[in-house]
């Protein structure tokens, strides 16, 4: 990498790390090598993200996720996490007859059971 190029992306560094071309083409190198890597980490999150949502919205219903994928897969529903992650946030009825379809597919999948009361709750 020629020196203009170095430069033009140290902008914005702090300290030596923006005007000295030595430690500013470490810094530099460094900074493409976090951008890589992370950029691949991305993915990953999202999709631990969307796998968190799902989880969330299926055990309202009492329902884990492993069933749930393993109900939808064997009905030959072939919705992705991020689409099922989204469902689950902005359409909770729909959500519901997917969670519906995936029981009756899935044996595992027990009849949803009302949370249990707890402490003060369960004297009133």
């Amino acid at each position: 990498m020629n020196k203009k190029k170095v430069f033009e992306l140290a902008k914005g560094f702090r300290g030596r790390a923006k005007n000295c071309i030595r430690i500013a083409r470490e810094r530099v190198e460094k900074a493409l090598q976090y951008s890589y890597r992370d950029r691949r980490n991305k993915k990953r999150d999202m999709r631990s993200l969307w796998i968190m949502r799902i989880n969330a919205g299926t055990r309202q219903y009492g329902v884990n996720y492993g069933n749930f994928i393993h109900g939808l897969t064997k009905e030959n529903i072939q919705l992705n996490r991020k689409v099922l992650s989204e469902i689950s946030m902005h359409e909770p009825y729909s959500f519901k007859a997917l969670v519906d379809v995936s029981r009756t597919a899935f044996p595992g999948n027990k009849a949803a059971v009302p949370p249990k009361k707890e402490g003060l709750a369960m004297l009133v």
